[in-house]
């Protein structure tokens, strides 16, 4: 009999209609936006480019009943971001889930019989 300690790993995502909406890196975005107040911050400190945050946001933000993200347009000082209440929620909401996502990924790690059942 042969065992053998293995690690489980993955991902976790939320999707609407077969299309990703929500999974780590834009749970990062959102909490970037919040921390700095700006989608071009945050795009910057990510290496993504404004459009692309941009887009990403505008996608999350149509999928749901309420905007999770709304914007400013710069002026003088620059415009300006924030995450919404419900965007807050969603955030830690998705933590939850991950934490549990996790312990679920460390409690079935372990020994893995690779006794031939022949």
């Amino acid at each position: 009999m042969t065992k053998q300690n293995f690690e489980l790993n993955g991902r976790i995502w939320l999707e609407v209609g077969g299309e990703k909406m929500l999974g780590h890196g834009r749970v990062e975005l959102l909490e970037r936006i919040q921390a700095s107040g700006s989608i071009r911050q945050a795009a910057l400190q990510m290496k993504m480019s404004y459009k692309q945050a941009w887009d990403l946001i505008n996608h999350i933000n149509s999928h749901f009943k309420k905007p999770v993200v709304v914007s400013q347009r710069g002026g003088k000082g620059g415009g300006k971001a924030v995450v919404t209440a419900d965007g807050l929620k969603l955030i830690a909401q998705f933590h939850q889930l991950h934490a549990s996502f996790s312990d679920f990924l460390k409690q079935h790690s372990g020994e893995f019989d690779l006794t031939n059942q022949d």
